[in-house]
């Protein structure tokens, strides 16, 4: 999992709590505690926090000063790319590069360890290991020897670290630097060991970004046996595709996507060839070979021309929610939520932008993987237009032309937190996956004072209930919904009055229904070509109060795959003081630019300034 290394600027507010705090909240039982908190006052317990943060500054700095003397000395940091970073564990010592993505410190470290091997004469094979995260390579245990002293040559030549990768019932090692041998006397009985050389990013937009072990490259030692006939080698750990091979066998290359199900067949940056045995290119079952697209609806609710058109529009919304500044407003979302995909969903095949005549200034509309789609070129009857219902806009995406059959819709406030494969979305065979929330939709008769997806789901339900007899009662949780567009393409045909309706609608409206956010979902179980499912998620109420604490343990954490920052109900005045929040922590969770982002210009980049809220 990523790593986010200290800010250029201290942001309280994002950093975890110093080592001493951290120590104490460990250590001291919770009714001491507590005890604490009741006899002294909240500004001394502030005090004491600054004092033990002060000491723990000092007390950090002095022991990255101690280490990179150390790393100087043993010749670790002569390389001007090199830098020394902090965890929780200690000191690396890191590689920095312009954009580093899981992907690409996968394939990095990967490429490391088959150069060693190659370097040093020595059989070997990419395995198609389980991990989409991490590789791994089959050497034959009984060259042990030379395999360990060709992977500790590397070590000393790219700072690289050693350690023991989970196991049942075995926690990860902590990595160690290679170049040292008591590292490998610690792994000398070790079935598999990875190596890890830490990837970090350059840090100029104030944050950086550090990949770690979770992305290095399994050694697998796989034993020589003669047993059953011909001579094998025996894999030390499962797989997914085969528990032998043979002794001698014809190396062959082939494509680096085939070993991780991150990588895309044919992407933004395809792999190179790499040595395995014929075995691990078995085609399996589960294996996703359809093409998926992304499709977002975006608007930017400060632009005047658009607020000029919002107001001639008839009508404002049935519904407080439904009319709110909050549900228009632009906090740059769409930006780092496309660096979300870029880092963490590299398969996807095209993006889609459905927008109302805006495009943001920054987005690079000469990128291939990348198409801004205008409303009325969804839209078969252009009185509906101009529209402010995204209920409405919902009912055309499967007009999108060159649309894939399988796409993944997002709202621009929908966010990945960590690596998600199309197999999070979607079986091979084709059916998508939802993902039903606990809130419910309230079983009474549709009422004036429902909300706006309330409202919704229970015009969804009737549509059900007429068509198969089921009632459905949850509401869907707000991540990428994986959509199909032919089932879209059915639900227009089934229901042609309620989906004509709701795209004529150019507000919200209590007769609308919700297409694919929930309607699709139900209909395509009902119809066998869905599945509920689960994702590690979270939704964030920017309204909330605790709203900083919230985002800065999922920032140390970052434990989703996906999550929602949304708002519906605030002020005007709200949001920019949402803003302050809110934009130091997506900076931090997301400093890398996608491609997908245009350079600033040299006159832009003179213009500019730092905004007061992110310089908190």
């Amino acid at each position: 999992m990523p790593l986010t290394a200290p800010p250029a600027r201290p942001r309280p507010w994002l950093a975890e709590p110093p080592p001493l705090v951290r120590g104490y909240r460990r250590t001291v039982p919770m009714p001491v505690r507590r005890a604490v908190i009741a006899v002294t006052g909240a500004g001394l317990r502030r005090a004491a926090m600054r004092g033990l943060g002060g000491a723990s500054a000092v007390s950090g700095a002095l022991r990255l000063r101690r280490a990179r003397r150390r790393l100087l000395r043993a010749g670790l940091l002569g390389a001007p790319e090199r830098i020394v970073i902090a965890d929780r564990r200690g000191t690396r010592v890191a590689t920095v590069a312009p954009a580093p993505t899981p992907l690409s410190a996968r394939a990095e470290n990967l490429r490391l360890v088959c150069e060693a091997l190659d370097r040093a004469a020595l059989d070997h094979f990419v395995v198609r290991c389980h991990s989409n995260l991490a590789s791994a390579v089959g050497v034959r245990a009984d060259q042990r020897d030379r395999v360990v002293a060709a992977l500790a040559a590397l070590c000393a030549r790219e700072a690289g670290y050693v350690s023991q990768p989970a196991r049942p019932r075995h926690p990860a090692t902590p990595p160690r630097l290679g170049a040292s041998a008591t590292a490998w006397r610690r792994l000398k009985d070790a079935p598999v060991i990875r190596f890890t050389r830490y990837h970090a990013g350059d840090g100029r937009a104030g944050e950086r970004l550090v990949l770690g072990p979770a992305h290095g490259c399994d050694i697998e030692f796989w034993e020589p046996s003669g047993e059953g006939g011909a001579p094998q080698l025996l894999a030390p750990r499962f797989n997914r595709t085969t528990a032998s091979v043979p002794l001698v066998g014809a190396p062959v290359r082939a494509p680096g996507h085939l070993f991780t199900r991150l990588a895309p067949a044919d992407g933004w940056r395809p792999g190179p060839l790499v040595r395995t045995r014929p075995e691990f290119l078995t085609r399996l079952p589960d294996e996703v070979r359809f093409p998926v697209d992304v499709v977002y609806t975006w608007v930017d609710g400060a632009d005047p021309l658009w607020q000029r058109r919002r107001a001639a529009a008839a009508g404002e919304g049935y519904h407080a929610q439904a009319a709110n500044a909050a549900r228009y407003a632009n906090r740059d979302e769409l930006r780092y939520s496309l660096r979300s995909l870029y880092l963490y969903a590299p398969w996807v095949r095209h993006i889609y932008i459905v927008t109302d005549h805006q495009v943001p200034d920054w987005l690079a509309l000469s990128h291939p993987g990348l198409t801004v789609v205008d409303h009325q070129d969804i839209f078969d009857d252009s009185g509906a237009l101009p529209t402010f219902n995204s209920h409405a806009i919902e009912t055309r995406l499967h007009h999108i032309d060159g649309l894939a059959e399988h796409f993944l819709y997002f709202n621009d406030d929908v966010f990945l937190g960590s690596p998600v494969t199309p197999q999070d979305f979607f079986l091979a065979n084709g059916v998508s996956k939802f993902f039903p929330s606990r809130a419910l939709i309230p079983l009474a008769p549709l009422d004036a004072d429902d909300v706006p997806v309330s409202a919704a789901g229970k015009n969804n339900r009737a549509l059900l209930e007429s068509r198969f007899g089921a009632t459905v009662t949850q509401k869907m949780k707000h991540t990428p919904h994986a959509v199909r567009r032919s089932v879209l393409t059915e639900i227009e045909r089934e229901f042609p009055e309620e989906v004509r309706a709701t795209m004529a609608n150019r507000v919200r409206s209590p007769s609308d229904v919700s297409v694919p956010s929930s309607l699709h979902h139900y209909y395509a179980f009902l119809t066998g070509r869905a599945v509920p499912s689960s994702l590690r998620y979270d939704y964030f109420d920017l309204a909330q109060p605790a709203i900083r604490s919230r985002l800065a343990r999922l920032l140390r954490s970052r434990h989703c795959q996906a999550f929602c920052l949304n708002d519906t109900v605030s002020s005007e005045h709200d949001l920019a003081d949402q803003l302050a929040v809110l934009g130091p922590f997506l900076d931090a969770y997301f400093p890398v630019p996608s491609p997908l982002e245009r350079a600033p210009s040299r006159q832009e980049t003179r213009r500019s300034c730092p905004s007061p809220s992110l310089s908190r």
